[in-house]
């Protein structure tokens, strides 16, 4: 079988992947990756019991258990670009034998869950709300340069959401990622539901306007008037497309679920949001320690 170049899976001296530092046996198959690293810490304080604590750069990794289930939680930093980075260090770490630097015969998937926060981009969406994002739409071009394979539904998504709106053609290519269903299901009890769209900035992309003028002024009110079979896009954030393109094109099931701290219409922001995050995490934690 042909050997994976040192130049194209960089390991440390150490033979940890090179940039979340983790060694194969330091993670578990359920993942809850964050963007921001103290989060981590708020996590895993609620495990019964931690076996690894890891931290490279802005990347902070827990591994435990809790109620006798085995649980990593990873903080990612923010935007696509990170997110392209741990989810192919952590496929290498259950699908490649790094001694040897060959795909491994056997396959293993990971269950990846993100707990965020995010604007909603519907008036009728409250602040200290849960959001379980049904698909990711992105906006931030990172899966067009990836072979994967779209499903009829989110092809037609594409174009519904071309002939909607007046999506500048001059921007990356967007595209529409299913939730896992398994894991969409377990976790969005509860929760307001839809589309979740992905941007490749916080200020611009989101349609923020500080000190530069917008190519695209009206981009949020493009996102908000789309609807088709039921689906509206409910909510912005940097990374759920990533990681919902990766995981599926990598063989791996994930869900995001995101707090809503900002209405983009309501112009409201949150006075509070921690309260309403920790019983985020709660919920998450219940949800993926359960006997199923």
């Amino acid at each position: 079988m042909q050997k994976i170049a040192p130049s194209e899976l960089v390991l440390n001296d150490d033979n940890s992947v090179y940039h979340l530092k983790l060694h194969p046996h330091q993670i578990a198959k359920d993942i809850i990756v964050v963007g921001d690293p103290g989060r981590v810490q708020l996590i895993s304080s609620c495990f019964d019991e931690i076996e690894f604590k890891i931290s490279n750069r802005e990347i902070l990794t827990h591994t435990g258990k809790l109620n006798g289930k085995r649980i990593s939680v990873m903080s990612t930093g923010m935007g696509t670009d990170n997110i392209d980075i741990v989810l192919n260090e952590l496929d290498a770490l259950v699908n490649i034998d790094i001694e040897n630097r060959t795909i491994k015969e056997q396959h293993s998937s990971l269950n990846i869950v993100r707990i965020g926060t995010s604007g909603a981009l519907q008036e009728d969406i409250p602040v200290n709300s849960i959001v379980a994002s049904s698909f990711g739409l992105g906006m931030d071009g990172l899966m067009n340069y990836y072979e994967y394979k779209s499903t009829e539904e989110e092809t037609e998504l594409l174009k519904q959401f071309y002939e909607q709106t007046d999506y500048l053609k001059e921007f990356a290519q967007p595209y529409f990622v299913k939730a896992s269903d398994d894991l969409f299901n377990l976790l969005s009890e509860g929760c307001y539901t839809g589309i979740t769209a992905t941007a490749g900035g916080f200020y611009g992309p989101q349609g923020r306007v500080l000190r530069i003028p917008l190519k695209e002024k009206d981009i949020n009110a493009q996102l908000n008037k789309f609807k088709y079979n039921n689906n509206r896009i409910v909510n912005f954030e940097m990374e759920t497309s990533a990681l919902y393109g990766l995981s599926r094109a990598l063989g791996h099931n994930a869900c995001t679920v995101c707090l809503v701290i900002a209405n983009r219409f309501s112009n409201q922001f949150s006075e509070d949001y921690k309260p309403h995050m920790k019983k985020l995490i709660e919920h998450t934690l219940a949800k993926l320690t359960e006997q199923r």
